[in-house]
C-alpha cells in the first residue's frame, strides 16, 4: 500500500487532505501537535496512523518518518500542511522576535526538514513510469500578498516557496516532483478568527469566484499534484484562491 505522510491532519486543510488519500485508497500516517484523546471518525481504521509531534523539532520529525515506515515501509507522498500565524497580531514595527522564531521554526525550517527527512526514503522507491514520489508543499496567497500585521507569516509562507523550487530542482533527477498548493480565503479554525474581515471583503468582490474556499478545495488541489494527474510539472505554484491572484482594473 502506497503511503502518504500529512501533516497538521487533526484540522482545516490538513484534515480534508488526510480524508482525500484515505479515501483515494492510501495508508495516510498523519502528524499533528496535538494529542487527541480520540480521533475524528473519516481517520479511523487500518489504513491511518497516527503521529503527535511538532515539527519545529528535530526528534519529533524523526519520529513522524518512523512511524511512517514502520506502519507502512515505504514514503510515496509529503504533503506539508502544519503551520501557524503569529499568536498576536502586531505590526510589522512592533513585531517581536519571540513571534517570529515561533512561526518561521514551524512554517519554514519544519517544512524544510521534514521534507529533507522524507525524500532521503522517496529515493529509495523503486520508479513507477519514471516517478518516485511527490512532494507537495501548502504555501498560501500570502507568499506574495503583504499583511503588514502578520509579517512573520508572509515571510514564512515565502521561504516555503523557495522551499518548492529548491526540492524541485534537487530531486528532479529521482523522479520525485515537487509543487504547492498557494491557498486563498479558507474556512479553517485560523480564519475563523477574522471571519468577518473576509466576509465583508467578499461581498465586495476582493475575489472573482465569491465565496470562501474549503479544505476539500485545497485537497482536490493536492490530489492533482500527487495522483499524476499532471504529470510534467514540478515547482509550480498553484494558486487554489477563487481567483485573488488575478489583477483587474
Amino acid at each position: 500500500m502506497k503511503c502518504a505522510i500529512i501533516t497538521g491532519c487533526l484540522g482545516g486543510i490538513g484534515y480534508g487532505v488526510a480524508k482525500k488519500f484515505l479515501q483515494e485508497g492510501y495508508g495516510v500516517c498523519g502528524a499533528d501537535c496535538k494529542m487527541p484523546e480520540t480521533l475524528p471518525e473519516a481517520l479511523h481504521g487500518e489504513n491511518f496512523v497516527y503521529c503527535s509531534g511538532d515539527i519545529s523539532k528535530k526528534a519529533d520529525r524523526a519520529r513522524i518518518v518512523a512511524a511512517a515506515m514502520e506502519k507502512f515501509g515505504r514514503i510515496d507522498v509529503l504533503v506539508n500542511v502544519a503551520g501557524v500565524a503569529p499568536r498576536v497580531r502586531a505590526d510589522l514595527l512592533e513585531m517581536t522576535e519571540e513571534s517570529y522564531d515561533f512561526v518561521m521554526d514551524i512554517n519554514t525550517k519544519g517544512t524544510l526538514f521534514l521534507t529533507q527527512a522524507a525524500a532521503k526514503y522517496m529515493i529509495q522507491n523503486e520508479p513507477e513510469q519514471g516517478v518516485r514520489g511527490y512532494i507537495c508543499n501548502i504555501s498560501s496567497m500570502s507568499a506574495y500578498t503583504s499583511s503588514v500585521n502578520r509579517g512573520e507569516y508572509c515571510i514564512s509562507k515565502a521561504g516555503v516557496s523557495m522551499i518548492t523550487t529548491l526540492f524541485a530542482d534537487r530531486l528532479a533527477e529521482y523522479g520525485i516532483p515537487v509543487n504547492e498548493i498557494r491557498p486563498g480565503i479558507i474556512a479553517t479554525d485560523m480564519t475563523s478568527k477574522v471571519q468577518a474581515k473576509y466576509d465583508k471583503l467578499i461581498a465586495e468582490g476582493i475575489l472573482p469566484i465569491k465565496r470562501w474556499g474549503t479544505p476539500e478545495d485545497i485537497a482536490s488541489g493536492v490530489w492533482a499534484l500527487c495522483s499524476g494527474a499532471i504529470p510534467y510539472v514540478t515547482g509550480v505554484s498553484l494558486d487554489v484562491d477563487g481567483g485573488f491572484h488575478v489583477q483587474r482594473l
